[in-house]
């Protein structure tokens, strides 16, 4: 099993550590890894593995495979790697922190629009979240804003708790999403916390307080279907 660094300590740029081996398509295995695996909308995470004896390498993104094992994948093939070697691994900080940020203002955004969530992505330039919601029950977009950005300023902490399986599964109404449901059978779950306003199951990453999010705009409201609703947002 390899350590999820990126859950205990988001902003570990960092880690070193050891090389499992590769999978059958050509992936990095670590021992412990601070690179984000795609998952609940957030990319995976790139960035660079140093490995001693062979160099570095450029990892394109990171991904779970069949077996839930976090997988480095490279941005070109490489082979005849020690096993068993050293390892520095160094994520895109840049690029991480921004996911970091928009993960947790659409977490806000959930605050501020309290129906169900169909759907979602977080990009470097931004986010979305799909609401299943009547056109009468969301504010106009530059009220929006103004509410984020309020939220924001308030710096809010931004903390984690635990609960278990049969915790989350007496309150279904922490589950905000329809689609996509948090990972469940390990005995526990991950819950994020935002000050008193936001509690949700999570995996993702996120920063230590609001006002880390910075300025933000909703950028725009789109009708997707008869009651679904799509908000977008960007860096202001």
């Amino acid at each position: 099993m390899t350590e999820l660094v990126f859950r205990t300590d988001a902003y570990a740029r960092e880690v070193e550590g050891r090389l499992l081996g590769l999978n059958a398509r050509g992936g990095l295995v670590l021992d412990r890894t601070n690179f984000y695996a795609t998952g609940g909308g957030q990319p995976g995470d790139r960035g660079t593995i140093e490995v001693e004896g062979f160099g570095p390498i450029e990892i394109a993104t990171t991904v779970y495979d069949d077996d839930k094992s976090i997988v480095h994948v490279p941005a070109s093939p490489v082979s005849n790697l020690p096993e068993g070697a050293a390892v520095r691994a160094l994520i895109d900080w840049p690029a991480r922190y921004r996911h970091m940020r928009i993960h947790t203002c659409l977490h806000l955004l959930c605050s501020l629009v309290p129906y169900p969530v169909t759907g979602g992505q977080i990009a470097a330039d931004g986010g979305r979240l799909d609401f299943d919601i009547p056109e009468a029950g969301i504010a106009d977009k530059d009220q929006l804003t103004e509410q984020l950005m309020a939220l924001i300023a308030a710096d809010h902490p931004v903390s984690e708790q635990w609960i278990s399986d049969e915790e989350l599964e007496a309150n279904p109404q922490m589950v905000r999403t329809m689609a996509v449901k948090p990972p469940m059978g390990t005995g526990r779950v991950r819950l994020v916390a935002i000050g008193d306003i936001d509690l949700q199951p999570c995996g993702g990453t996120h920063v230590r307080s609001t006002a880390e999010i910075g300025a933000v705009t909703v950028a725009k409201i789109e009708k997707k279907g008869r009651q679904n609703r799509r908000v977008r947002l960007g860096w202001a």
